[in-house]
């Protein structure tokens, strides 16, 4: 298993383009708790550097928890509930949902900002307050992201399985999922550059490697590297994995250079280096990190503000895990 350093890097200030979010009533603000809860983001900070310092792959958990969350019913912390608690199931029973990690460190700092201003801020909040840091300290850029979701009252495996995309998505059904959240298809590549953060699970990736067809332009010695850490098309174990790309714990632009070198771990990484569609923008990236930056800031505010709960939808829950 590959060792990790904690890592403390600058991150680049990016603001989004300015967007509108919601209508007058129903809106996320960037001074949403302004004075219902002021401290918010520094105690968000301190909690979530403690953690980065001693375990460096917890920025790639909370990013990756923050896009699962997202992609079902929008950003509403559904995927926080237990199904204990509900008349329907979890949406971590979803295969989809393997490996989603640091949900108890969410409710953690809720419980920290229920001391310091009970009843105010929402879990999902939260999840994209912590993925946002995420970014930031692994030397990515620094986004200003608005804030007033509320909680979902409800959640389904049944639509995560339905909504979350499946390890062999085409670019256009790609490009589908993520133009329908306002993005155009420059910020969808660069939404993909999440990847950059984080490792793959060999579950993900052994049936593109032992399929009979060709694999996408693999480059040759990657592919051999792949099949040494993932060597049957059956994992023996669901807790092998390999890097996502060269440098798993530090967000930059690495992984484009990656996936037109023939690097990608995943088919839809290789897909978009070859496609008409997605191509340039994947040269762009790989040539220039701060326009990736500039792409992805702007990607991550739209997809952490389409289709959330404001004011008289859903609830602040007092427990991350349970609706109130």
């Amino acid at each position: 298993m590959e060792t990790y350093f904690p890592l403390i890097l600058l991150a680049t200030v990016v603001m989004a383009k300015p967007l509108s979010f919601g209508t007058k009533e129903n809106q996320l603000s960037y001074n949403y708790y302004e004075f219902s809860c002021p401290n918010l983001e520094t105690v968000i900070k301190s909690e979530s550097l403690s953690l980065f310092l001693t375990d460096a792959t917890a920025p790639a958990a909370f990013l990756r928890l923050m896009f699962h969350d997202c992609q079902v019913q929008g950003c509403d912390a559904s995927i926080l509930l237990d199904s204990n608690y509900l008349t329907s199931s979890s949406e971590m029973i979803s295969s989809r949902n393997f490996g989603i990690r640091k949900r108890d460190t969410i409710s953690h700092i809720k419980s920290v900002l229920e001391e310091e201003c009970p009843g105010q801020v929402s879990c999902a909040d939260i999840i994209v307050l912590a993925a946002k840091e995420s970014v930031s300290f692994s030397g990515g850029p620094h986004i200003q992201v608005p804030l007033g979701r509320k909680d979902s009252r409800k959640c389904s495996f049944e639509e995560a399985d339905a909504e979350l995309p499946s390890p062999t998505i085409t670019v256009d059904e790609f490009l589908s999922i993520f133009m329908s959240k306002g993005m155009n298809i420059e910020e969808s590549v660069s939404i993909l550059g999440a990847h950059t953060l984080g490792v793959g699970h060999c579950l993900n990736i052994a049936g593109r490697l032992y399929d009979a067809r060709p694999r996408d332009n693999m480059d040759f010695e990657f592919e051999a590297s792949l099949r040494m850490a993932c060597p049957t098309e059956i994992p023996l174990t669901n807790l092998t994995f390999v890097p996502n790309d060269m440098t798993p714990v530090i967000f930059d632009n690495h992984y484009y250079r990656d996936i037109i070198m023939g690097r990608g771990l995943f088919g839809i990484d290789a897909s978009i280096s070859r496609h008409p569609r997605t191509a340039p923008f994947v040269m762009r990236f790989a040539m220039d990190q701060n326009y990736f930056f500039e792409a992805f800031s702007s990607a991550f505010v739209k997809l952490s503000s389409t289709n959330v709960l404001t004011n008289g939808h859903g609830e602040v829950r007092r427990q991350c895990n349970r609706v109130n």
